[in-house]
């Protein structure tokens, strides 16, 4: 089935309900008590048409009635699903005192901003490494209708959501980018929390919410493993000195010869060659300090 085809089969689609200006309806409202009040007065003072005045009376008192079952306040950032009988008529966004269809049930729905902050999940890498992984995400309502009448409870359903995106993206990355190349989640954020704010709108469109940003809070390989994978990252961060320190060693080496030859003037033969290259190469990699041996004899 596609995507239209869903949209049609089960989302509801947004109009705006019928309303009318609050206050001139308040005003209404008063207007037609105070009619029902002077016929009450003129029924009890015995007036010769005490029997019309009476039914004005009360129809002015039902009218009044019926016209404040319709009032509807609605506050900023705020909508209104507006229910008849158990049919839905629209959606008020508008701020203030609105006057709709009498008798109409409205149901109140926040569109300020919002976070949720997921609980920490054990979850598994692309390596199969158990990690402890949570994000925060930032949400806003942006159809009232679909948030109250598509889901059961948007609120929990955001939440859901989001951890089973969380644990989806989570299982395609490796913790630490071990071979060059290869995205991992401790290297590569922006890129992660794109692809789950990605991932998490395409599941929630339906409910109508709009995720405005989805970002990784804590990111920990899980206890059982933690010291073995610490090892792990520091021979690997040892191995990569290692492999910086030989390559300057290199280049220093063969800058002294090179200088030795052009500036200096001395010729040296291949032997005397590996002798210095093995002498600097030492003093230059190890990690202790190198103590020298002075020859005052011959050179050879």
């Amino acid at each position: 089935m596609s995507k239209k085809n869903i949209e049609q089969s089960f989302g509801t689609p947004e109009r705006k309900a019928w309303k009318w200006n609050g206050f001139l309806g308040i005003l209404l409202v008063l207007l037609l008590c105070g009619l029902g009040v002077w016929a009450c007065v003129g029924f009890s003072a015995g007036s010769a048409l005490w029997p019309l005045l009476l039914i004005f009376g009360i129809i002015s008192f039902c009218l009044a009635f019926v016209l404040l079952c319709g009032l509807v306040i609605v506050q900023p950032n705020q909508a209104a699903i507006v229910t008849f009988f158990g049919r839905y008529m629209g959606v008020i966004r508008e701020n203030g005192v609105w006057l709709t269809v009498p008798f109409s049930a409205s149901r109140k729905i926040s569109l300020r901003v919002r976070n949720f902050n997921s609980e920490k999940l054990k979850v598994n890498d692309t390596n199969g490494n158990p990690i402890e992984i949570a994000a925060v995400i930032v949400f806003k309502v942006t159809d009232p209708a679909k948030a109250l009448l598509d889901v059961n409870n948007y609120e929990q359903f955001v939440e859901i959501q989001s951890e089973t995106s969380l644990r989806h993206v989570a299982a395609q990355y490796p913790y630490d980018d071990f071979d060059e190349g290869r995205a991992s989640l401790r290297s590569n954020a922006d890129e992660v929390s794109r692809q789950l704010q990605d991932e998490l709108q395409a599941r929630l469109d339906v409910a109508g919410v709009q995720i405005l940003e989805a970002r990784l809070t804590h990111l920990a390989y899980a206890t059982e493993i933690a010291s073995a994978m610490l090892q792990r990252q520091q021979a690997a961060a040892i191995l990569a000195a290692r492999q910086i320190i030989v390559d300057g060693a290199v280049g220093m080496a063969q800058m002294a010869i090179e200088k030795l030859e052009t500036e200096a003037g001395c010729q040296l033969d291949e032997e005397r060659k590996m002798s210095m290259i093995n002498n600097l190469m030492v003093s230059i990699i190890t990690d202790r300090s190198s103590q020298p041996v002075i020859n005052v004899g011959s050179m050879y």
